[in-house]
């Protein structure tokens, strides 16, 4: 099995930050980024020690994909993939940044995680089986997991710095954070997204159970605005519940193409939140076999397939 990329080395480049799988660099022009998509892989807002190979350029892919299918509906931070256009100092580092490497808008990230869920799952089902709820909006009764919605419904979250936790929030709260009139905006382009991308994985066997779009503000062509932009990777099986339309049962939960797998693991050896440094508290974290390595990577590598063939 190829190696895993954990950490990338741009060394011409000043490093902006380590995200859960993004290394984020600055360059010579103040208006742009270099986003690298590495193979680390996070679960549970927690990084593994061990990654997947090719997972970054199996990404990069990806939402390459969806932002040129989706550009119609709001514009993104995409400049270009092509290291030929890049800096002197990224075409130094080609054999280690090729197909996982983007140039993008400097953008102003909007504080929130605008998910959008068309299916019962996850925290969703875990909330609605307490309390009734899914992020405070009352669900009709007797819903069973995996049910889907009568309609997609946004459910945000908070947007946590590393090693911090995610946060499922209400709608109103989230008008609160950002604002009433912005999140109004964010909720409507995120509706659009989701369906129009849903009703495509569908056309290629695919169901989107539920998906997280993040957000940013640039300044307008003739600076008088912002311009809301769709930032990050988008739709990819990092960010996004994939089921396979075949088999789909409703009242369980179902197989998936995305790291849902990864966490189910790490749940049956024993991972619980408050144990993050590893089961022995031992301070190496927590890893994943080479099975699990090479299941999630197929998995990974099928979704792409199977979203492109039907394009």
């Amino acid at each position: 099995m190829a190696s895993a990329l954990l950490t990338s080395n741009v060394p011409g480049l000043a490093l902006v930050s380590r995200g859960k799988v993004r290394d984020i660099y600055a360059t010579s022009s103040k208006d742009h980024l270099l986003f690298v998509a590495t193979d680390r892989i996070s679960v549970f807002d927690v990084i593994l020690k061990n990654g997947i190979p090719d997972k970054g350029k199996l990404l990069t892919s990806i939402s390459l994909f969806w932002f040129d299918k989706l550009k119609n509906i709001v514009q993104n931070h995409l400049v270009t993939v092509n290291i030929d256009e890049m800096p002197e100092e990224v075409k130094e580092c080609r054999d280690q940044l090729e197909g996982r490497t983007m140039l993008v808008k400097k953008a102003k990230v909007i504080p929130l995680e605008a998910i959008v869920r068309g299916y019962l799952t996850g925290s969703a089902w875990a909330e609605y089986k307490k309390s009734g709820t899914m992020h405070g909006i009352r669900l009709r009764e007797g819903m069973v997991e995996s049910e889907k919605l009568e309609e997609p419904l946004v459910t945000p979250s908070t947007k946590a710095e590393q090693g911090a936790h995610d946060e499922n929030i209400s709608p109103e709260t989230a008008a609160q954070v950002i604002g009433a009139e912005l999140y109004a905006q964010v909720a409507k382009i995120s509706l659009d997204l989701y369906k129009t991308a849903a009703e495509h994985a569908l056309s290629c066997g695919l169901i989107l159970a539920d998906t997280k779009f993040e957000f940013g503000l640039i300044p307008s062509l003739d600076g008088s605005a912002e311009e809301l932009i769709l930032v990050d990777e988008v739709l990819t099986p990092d960010s996004s519940r994939y089921w396979p339309v075949a088999g789909y049962c409703p009242g369980k939960s179902q197989p998936s193409f995305d790291k849902q797998y990864v966490r189910d693991y790490l749940t049956s050896v024993g991972y619980k939140k408050g144990f993050e440094s590893g089961p022995n508290g031992d301070g190496e974290g927590w890893g994943i076999s080479d099975t699990v390595i090479q299941e999630t990577q197929t998995k990974y590598r099928a979704t792409e397939e199977m979203l492109k063939r039907s394009s």
